[in-house]
């Protein structure tokens, strides 16, 4: 990949934005040797001198938010507010790391025989993250945050279509005054992330993506006897119980489902609502999805913009077309939007069969699954049928109902009356195929750390 030109591409026009060349292998090793040489003094700077700066990396995302937030919704598409939410979420995340690193990281005290036993938490050295497109920021900094306060340094692969990003991300830090190779992005492809996680000067990879890329990583990881934190895809269940706030749970169904214009892993796809309530829900919930308001992601009353590339669009609507053949029925009407670029209208799917798309894959775009379901019992039943196990919702306000939807639900998050989302002070990741570890809150700072056990006689 290292001679060809990566293209930038507008997926609302289909314009190419801006061309990049990607690092060849020399370009690789000086960024992997200055990764090893920044590391050893970094981990040697004060806490309070390192939360300084990621406060200053904060007033630097403020300060610049409407150009990052620009560039975002022009390489992927997700609408302008949706982008500029992005930009002061990773501000909160960065000025919560620094008020909080040191609390994560004090000193364990354990009672032994020893006249002192404790666990300290000793940054790694380099630590590769490889990011989706789809929180081109968020994805970066819920990582990037806590690595970098924990005394690591950062190497960011990003996706392809979102390099002016990856590039921007890079300029946070070092406008925020964090010395130089404590965070780099590296503009390379798929198939040069192998020899970076095989290096011996990286010590750990994080990846957010699909299965394939996830199994291939760990993979890798595991043969370099690495450890690695995986965030895969998701089908979350939203279940409706009849006891539940009906005009917020259909709001918050809508939020959920077409959010980032659907491309979230934490995304609402599976909704199973109760037989007592199902007519009045569906009612509400089709209209709602016919008053959204699809089209050009600048501006500022766009609820759902084009999705990232044409490829995503395509397999979203081939997904839908084998539904909708395997006996699903569309509940919402077509749509016409705009002819060029990557588009695809809001649809909800009704009562779709097992063994199709609707029931057993990850859609990953403004399409939402809808069944009817007799009791909670069958609602988990059906929910846990997936491979998936990321993130969960139940709408109830009955104790007893909540208890076993906490209980039961195979998934790494489960989520009361609110839809899912991630939140620096709480751990966040999945089970199943939906991945393994945790990000964020103090399990994020930790999951690159050793944890080294010290006594003294």
């Amino acid at each position: 990949m290292a001679d060809k030109q990566v293209h930038s591409i507008n997926p609302a026009t289909g314009d190419v934005i801006e061309t990049f060349a990607p690092l060849t292998g020399a370009g690789i090793e000086s960024a992997l040797a200055k990764a090893e040489d920044r590391f050893r003094s970094w981990r040697r700077v004060p806490l309070d001198e390192r939360a300084a700066l990621m406060n200053g990396a904060a007033e630097v995302l403020e300060a610049k938010l409407e150009l990052y937030a620009r560039d975002i919704t022009l390489e992927m598409g997700k609408p302008i507010t949706q982008a500029e939410a992005e930009v002061k979420k990773c501000a909160a995340a960065c000025r919560h790391y620094a008020a909080h690193a040191g609390a994560y990281m004090r000193d364990e005290t354990v009672q032994t025989e020893a006249h002192r036993a404790f666990v300290r938490h000793l940054p790694i050295g380099p630590v590769l993250a490889v990011m989706p497109w789809n929180f081109p920021f968020w994805q970066v900094f819920r990582f990037a945050a806590p690595a970098l306060m924990a005394g690591n340094v950062g190497l960011l692969k990003h996706a392809s279509n979102v390099w002016r990003s990856a590039l921007n991300i890079e300029d946070v830090f070092r406008s925020a005054g964090f010395p130089e190779g404590c965070f780099q992005t590296l503009l390379i492809g798929a198939s040069d992330v192998e020899g970076v996680i095989r290096d011996a000067r990286v010590k750990a990879v994080t990846l957010t993506g699909s299965g394939p890329a996830g199994r291939s990583v760990a993979a890798i990881a595991g043969d370099s006897l690495k450890p690695s934190l995986l965030e895969l895809g998701g089908s979350d269940a939203f279940i409706v119980m009849p006891s539940a706030d009906l005009d917020k749970a259909v709001k918050t169904a809508v939020t959920a489902r077409i959010q980032n214009s659907g491309q979230s892993c934490i995304a609402g796809k599976r909704f199973f609502v109760h037989a007592d309530i199902h007519d009045a829900f569906t009612e509400r919930y089709v209209t709602a999805f016919g008053a959204l308001k699809v089209g050009d992601p600048m501006k500022k009353d766009t609820d759902v913009g084009p999705l990232a590339t044409l490829k995503i669009r395509d397999e979203l609507a081939d997904q839908v077309d084998r539904s909708l053949k395997g006996g699903a029925t569309r509940l919402t009407r077509e749509r016409i939007v705009p002819g060029k670029g990557a588009w695809y209208a809001p649809a909800i799917l009704a009562e779709a069969h097992s063994g199709t798309p609707s029931a057993d894959e990850e859609m990953f775009g403004p399409v939402a699954n809808l069944w009817k379901v007799p009791s909670l019992d069958d609602a988990i039943a059906r929910a846990n049928r997936s491979v998936f196990g990321l993130g969960s919702v139940l709408f109830s306000n009955e104790e007893s109902e909540i208890d076993q939807a906490v209980r039961e639900l195979e998934a790494g998050a489960t989520f009361i009356n609110s839809m899912v989302a991630s939140d620096p002070r709480l751990p966040f990741g999945g089970i199943k195929e939906s991945g393994y570890g945790r990000e964020l809150a103090a399990d994020g700072l930790r999951a690159f750390m050793n944890r080294k056990t010290v006594s003294i006689a």
